[in-house]
């Protein structure tokens, strides 16, 4: 008797089949996979994987008996059977994660997941050393989700090239950063874009499996505009296939997150159509609807659009968290609020205070902030692109955040108006509301709380990491403060 392979709930099954290399298996095979668990049938598209290697991959969402049948135009992939047991989840594997009570998130088992999140763009294409370090870093960090691309990234400090491409490369030109990630600065390189490069994905796979590993959502940047290599400049026919090749290769990895694009808007060769369009590929490719969002440079995306599942916002201001809810009705990540370091550009060297400062506003408005380390490095590794070491400051104090986030309501922050006048106050109302003073610095609150309700006051040094317990406190109040900015006050309900 054959036992059948056993795959852990929110795990990946993975089915490799041979067959033919001739021609270009890329484009000339189909290949795809029912898989049924009673009256459930989920379609998992295929994908080649070189060396006359195609792999399906598929993760089980439901414990117990999947079969399963590929069906494909050629003979030797066509109609194989078999079946799979889906078993509980091991520790630490609570699934994806999935929109929750309209403007937070959890993952599929119900735990809440409160993003605290930074960004590496390229860390996967560093070369072994530096990959290894960055993702040591990460194990010591409160970070649970990274942004990275797919593509290289063409900009200041990223004249390096990876040591693989995308795509088979016919020739090779100019590093150079010009000071332009305008797509004429390309010099030389040709691609082969009729076919794919497998060990790149490997690589990428392995990456996501890594981060997967440190319990980390791997939110997975697709287009970009900064390339000078004409990965930004591809075919709609061949934008669709890159897309659907992703998707077939990493959709089964619980930590995707889907982001069409790193500043969409400086891509101009793409209309507002295609990126509608690559939403719509995404969602119909995407057996199992992972998160998808779009980033902006300066103009946003209509969020409202139903492929969307939650914004992903450049911007400076965390006041506008609030308007952003209110406006689209989905969960508000600012991803992207500048970064603390010490470069020219303004975008990247604010203080770290000030990025504590900006955690806190955000969480205040019930919306979550990015992460981001630009500091000079004589060797050009800087943390938001390509990885290392973590030289600033406010990481420690971001874990400091994390924790009195996940001791906060399951459900997340919401705001909450008529406690406080003048300061962003957020929580969840009759049970726990936290007010943050930002650069105010008030020595008396005037609060107002349920009559018939007892609270307990906690004022928290946002950054000094210390948190002073008050006295119980109900009906209109005041609470003295310390007289400095960067506090914020909790009030936990109590029973009595």
């Amino acid at each position: 008797m054959t036992t059948k392979p056993q795959t852990e709930q929110w795990g990946i099954f993975e089915l490799a089949l041979h067959g033919s290399a001739e021609g270009n298996p890329f484009q000339e095979v189909q290949l795809s996979a029912y898989f049924s668990y009673k009256h459930r049938t989920i379609e998992v598209d295929g994908f080649y994987d070189g060396d006359g290697i195609y792999r399906i991959r598929f993760m089980p969402d439901v414990q117990g008996e999947w079969r399963y049948r590929t069906k494909s135009n050629r003979t030797e992939l066509d109609g194989k059977e078999g079946a799979l047991i889906c078993v509980a989840p091991r520790p630490g594997n609570h699934g994806p994660v999935r929109v929750a009570n309209t403007y937070h998130f959890a993952y599929a088992d119900g735990t809440p997941y409160k993003q605290i999140g930074t960004t590496c763009y390229v860390w996967n294409l560093q070369g072994a050393e530096l990959e290894a370090q960055t993702l040591a870093t990460l194990a010591q960090s409160p970070f649970n989700k990274l942004r990275f691309c797919v593509f290289p990234k063409h900009y200041r400090y990223n004249e390096n090239e990876p040591e693989l491409y995308p795509f088979p490369c016919l020739a090779k030109g100019s590093s150079r950063w010009t000071g332009s990630h305008a797509v004429d600065v390309r010099e030389g390189w040709r691609f082969d874009f009729e076919r794919f490069e497998p060990a790149y994905f490997q690589h990428l796979d392995r990456c996501v499996a890594r981060l997967c590993e440190l319990g980390i959502e791997a939110d997975i940047i697709l287009f970009h505009p900064y390339d000078r290599w004409g990965f930004a400049t591809m075919s709609a026919e061949q934008d669709e296939r890159y897309l659907r090749y992703v998707v077939a290769r990493l959709a089964a990895y619980r930590n995707v997150w889907w982001s069409m694009a790193n500043e969409y808007d400086l891509m101009t060769t793409k209309s507002m159509a295609d990126w509608d369009r690559f939403f719509r590929i995404v969602q119909e490719s995407d057996p199992y609807q992972h998160l998808r969002s779009i980033h902006n440079c300066y103009n946003f995306y209509d969020h409202s659009k139903p492929w969307v599942t939650h914004q992903s916002i450049q911007h400076s201001d965390l006041e506008r968290v609030s308007l952003w809810r209110h406006l689209y009705r989905k969960p508000v990540v600012v991803d992207e609020c500048r970064y603390e370091g010490n470069i020219p550009m303004a975008w990247g060297n604010i203080s770290a205070q000030e990025m504590v400062h900006r955690f806190w506003l955000g969480t205040a408005h019930g919306g979550y902030v990015g992460h981001g380390e630009t500091y000079l490095h004589p060797d050009d590794i800087l943390w938001w692109s390509k990885g290392g070491t973590l030289r600033g400051q406010s990481t420690p104090r971001l874990a400091f955040l994390r924790r009195l986030l996940q001791e906060g309501p399951a459900t997340g922050l919401d705001p909450i108006e008529g406690v406080v006048r003048g300061l962003p106050c957020a929580g969840k109302a009759h049970e726990y509301y936290l007010i943050y003073t930002g650069v105010a610095q008030p020595a008396l609150l005037e609060i107002t709380l349920p009559e018939t309700e007892q609270y307990r006051a906690e004022v928290i040094d946002t950054w000094n990491m210390t948190i002073t317990q008050g006295a119980v406190y109900s009906g209109r109040v005041d609470i003295p403060m310390p007289g400095k900015a960067y506090h914020a006050l909790v009030l936990r309900r109590i029973e009595g």
